[in-house]
């Protein structure tokens, strides 16, 4: 028994910084201590990570486990660094191979089930901004990090097919997901729904020339726009039609404008790069 080490992201809105989570396994009496500013959230995956590694059949050591998440200066909130918590837990008792430079993004549940979480997408951009390639994400989550250009990413539905992964070797137990695991990386693309799908036309609205006109300056000239009124008076109406007035989001645009709507949904998720 040793040290062991994974990574995982700390996002702060849309900016991520790469975390190294160390574990180290004493000698003492059993304890799970976790340092490096962690938020309530992240407080409670002591309880989840032991119970989802018993019931993956992988369980954690009876020792003391310190987790260190580095920067410690750096606060860390969320429940996405579950996975990478047990993998440097599992690779500091010499339960799996070394991970390397695999980021994991997951939340654990007690099952041992990979969930979804907010924000994987710009989690993975700014990974691959710091010189990481390889990602290990909720099969959930898998759509949406692959929309990354050159990331190298596998979806998994439990703990027990990471950990198989990476050479461990779990009992096989009744709560143990059995889905399967994703493929490698594809190229950007976009969601085929929403590529086809067109804003309403300004030409459909009848009389309305002063605010036309101030919509069509606003757009060609990028300026801010406030529109005042009393109910009825068609400000939905025209601010429905702006965005048919302007072009198509570049790449860089289109995944930043989809990492601030994968901030927001967990549950549908995010599945093509938003143009509009």
């Amino acid at each position: 028994m040793g040290m062991g080490r994974a990574l995982a992201v700390a996002l702060m809105g849309l900016n991520g910084h790469v975390i190294e989570v160390e574990a180290d396994i004493g000698q003492t009496l059993p304890s799970f201590v976790l340092l490096g500013l962690p938020d309530a959230a992240l407080n409670e995956a002591r309880e989840r990570i032991r119970s989802a590694a018993q019931n993956s059949g992988i369980p954690l050591s009876r020792r003391k486990i310190t987790v260190n998440l580095v920067p410690a200066s750096l606060p860390k909130k969320g429940s996405g660094f579950d996975l990478a918590i047990v993998m440097a837990a599992l690779e500091a008792a010499g339960d799996v191979r070394r991970t390397g430079g695999t980021v994991f993004i997951a939340e654990l549940g007690l099952d041992g089930r990979l969930r979804p979480v907010r924000g994987v997408l710009p989690a993975v951009l700014a990974a691959m901004r710091a010189g990481r390639r390889e990602f290990v994400v909720a099969e959930s989550n898998l759509a949406e990090a692959e929309l990354v250009a050159g990331a190298k990413v596998r979806g998994y539905g439990s703990l027990a097919q990471v950990a198989a992964d990476f050479e461990a070797d779990p009992e096989p137990l009744v709560f143990a997901v059995t889905q399967g695991a994703g493929t490698a990386a594809a190229p950007l693309r976009e969601d085929a729904a929403a590529a086809m799908q067109e804003p309403p036309d300004l030409s459909e609205v009848a009389g309305q020339g002063e605010a036309r006109l101030a919509l069509e300056i606003a757009a060609a000239g990028g300026h801010h726009l406030m529109m005042v009124g009393p109910p009825g008076s068609g400000k939905t109406m025209l601010a429905e039609r702006l965005p048919g007035l302007l072009p198509a989001l570049s790449d860089d645009e289109a995944l930043e404008v989809t990492a601030i709507h994968s901030l927001d949904h967990v549950r549908r998720g995010v599945n093509g790069l938003i143009r509009r």
